[in-house]
């Protein structure tokens, strides 16, 4: 369809004036009255004339649109015709789109603040003289307020919807961010601001997954929470590709100012994006749960949110074997994906004797081939899902693939072979990649079994999922000082926790939806 754009800067003419040639409107367009409104025209006959004024024959309109932004009459005569160009290019994308790509940014934040400490544990190390168990605590503070943070994170999701507690989560662990350079030299100051940067982050998947489950029909489920969660693994390339040059040039702790401030331009954005997005068309009800304001004030929000706490079915949670089964999954995924998140730089650097930006290079391999795996894996679970395939089998066997795979890569890793060492990143990074297959298992079953819960059940398994950040990261390091063995400290409790997790996903889990009906 073309899109004919016509603005009218004067008033019409009162007298008529001598039509000029166009090859689409055989008479000018300063004979409209002018307004701020655009029309987009499927067909266009042309114009006819009744007595003094002129109308327009065969036109049908579909649809109508306020410009924003257009200007009055500058008295200078000029017309204004011709093809709307659309720009900017995603201006009518669905809304549930834009929200997408939106959120999906900011998890690529998210992760750059949360790698960034990864590279820069390494000089400040050396020059805070602190060994592996040290290191391993700091790191591992990152996950306290993870924890912390994640059945509010979707408690408040539920009561007040995904994008503000987004915003402030974004807000919170950017300032956090900062702060690091500010404390550094105080260890209690230090594991306090990282423990704020694991709030912030840890209510960011609840609120996607309110989102997710209020705007996206199940047919498209899948990539949505892939293309919102691989935002994760964008995060993580990006974050360790530019680390390492920003403190080699600026010093470490201007990573950690940048990486902050970018935070704090996407909420300031975020803003705007919210404004702007005011005049669009509601969702249809038919594809997805409406995603219209639950309350009409903060005041009855807060109402609510005192009482909401008895009407969450609690114990109809804990009596799924569903629920058990995303729970036992979660920590054991997180066990492997967060010792590796933390502890491959360091891999790299001493057991393949690579220096710090060859060792970033290097951790940057598995994030990137994420980003491929997780869509072939998001468009194989959709369309598995569209074909008639059961939507329990298609979690169970995504799952599997993100389990199975990665613990035999890191036996073969942790295995003495004699194998060259690009060998061994080859390896340990085709596993790592294959586990972003459970953004097509585990990460969709909490909107399959309950929509309406969703947030609160992702909630519950990611404060279990944080455990292994908080015990995981710092255990490696303990177990690598006492024994000195990389298999040993980082690899036999991940392929441990991926083999158990794999026989209870297999055993209990279920997409079938849920009601979870309080009768407490």
């Amino acid at each position: 369809m073309a899109n004919l754009a016509c603005r009218v800067q004067n008033p019409p003419c009162s007298t008529p004036q001598t039509p000029k040639p166009h090859p689409h409107i055989p008479y000018p367009c300063s004979y409209f009255t002018p307004t701020k409104t655009q029309l987009n025209f499927r067909s266009f006959k042309g114009l006819n004339r009744r007595g003094k004024r002129w109308v327009v024959a065969e036109l049908r309109v579909d649809e109508i649109e306020q410009r924003p932004g257009s200007s009055e009459d500058d008295g200078s005569g000029e017309i204004e015709e011709g093809f709307d160009l659309e720009w900017p290019p995603w201006r009518n994308l669905p809304k549930r789109y834009k929200l997408i790509g939106v959120t999906s940014l900011a998890f690529v934040i998210c992760n750059m603040d949360k790698v960034n400490l990864s590279i820069a544990i390494i000089p400040m190390s050396h020059q805070f003289g602190w060994n592996s168990s040290v290191a391993g605590l700091v790191q591992s503070s990152f996950f306290w307020g993870y924890a912390l943070s994640q059945l509010p994170g979707g408690w408040l999701a539920k009561i007040f919807g995904g994008r503000p507690v987004l915003a402030i989560g974004v807000l919170i662990w950017s300032f956090a961010t900062a702060l690091i350079p500010l404390v550094a030299g105080n260890m209690s100051g230090l594991v306090f601001s990282r423990i704020l940067v694991g709030i912030g982050e840890g209510v960011s998947p609840s609120a996607a997954t309110d989102l997710i489950a209020r705007t996206i029909p199940l047919e498209e489920r899948s990539r949505a929470v892939s293309f919102v969660f691989g935002g994760l693994s964008v995060g993580s390339v990006m974050g360790l590709i530019l680390a390492p040059p920003i403190i080699r040039s600026l010093g470490w702790e201007s990573v950690f100012y940048i990486f902050g401030f970018l935070g704090v331009a996407w909420y300031l954005a975020f803003q705007l994006i919210e404004e702007g997005q005011a005049t669009l068309a509601p969702i249809s009800r038919s594809s997805s749960l409406d995603l219209e304001p639950r309350n009409d004030s903060w005041s009855s929000s807060l109402d609510e949110l005192r009482g909401s706490l008895q009407d969450v079915p609690w114990k109809a949670f804990f009596r799924s074997e569903a629920v058990w089964a995303m729970i036992y999954a979660h920590f054991c995924g997180s066990w492997g994906h967060f010792t590796c998140l933390s502890w491959l730089p360091t891999y790299f650097s001493e057991e393949l004797d690579l220096n710090l930006t060859e060792a970033a290079w290097v951790s940057v391999l598995p994030p990137l081939a994420s980003i491929f795996v997780t869509n072939i894996a998001a468009q194989l679970a959709d369309n598995l899902i569209s074909g008639g395939v059961d939507t329990t089998t298609v979690r169970k066997l995504c799952q599997t693939i993100a389990f199975v795979a990665p613990a035999l890569c890191m036996t073969l890793s942790s295995v003495d072979l004699g194998l060259p060492h690009w060998e061994i990143v080859v390896i340990l990074t085709t596993g790592l990649a294959l586990s972003s297959f459970a953004l097509s298992g585990l990460y969709c079953t909490h909107q399959d079994i309950s929509p309406e819960y969703a947030s609160i059940l992702l909630g519950i398994t990611n404060t279990v999922g944080a455990v292994p950040g908080i015990v995981g990261v710092a255990l490696t390091g303990y177990l690598l000082d006492s024994t000195h063995s990389w298999s040993l400290s980082l690899f036999a409790p991940s392929i441990f926790f991926y083999l158990t997790g794999t026989a209870v996903w297999l055993t209990y889990a279920s997409s079938k939806p849920q009601s979870f009906a309080n009768t407490d």
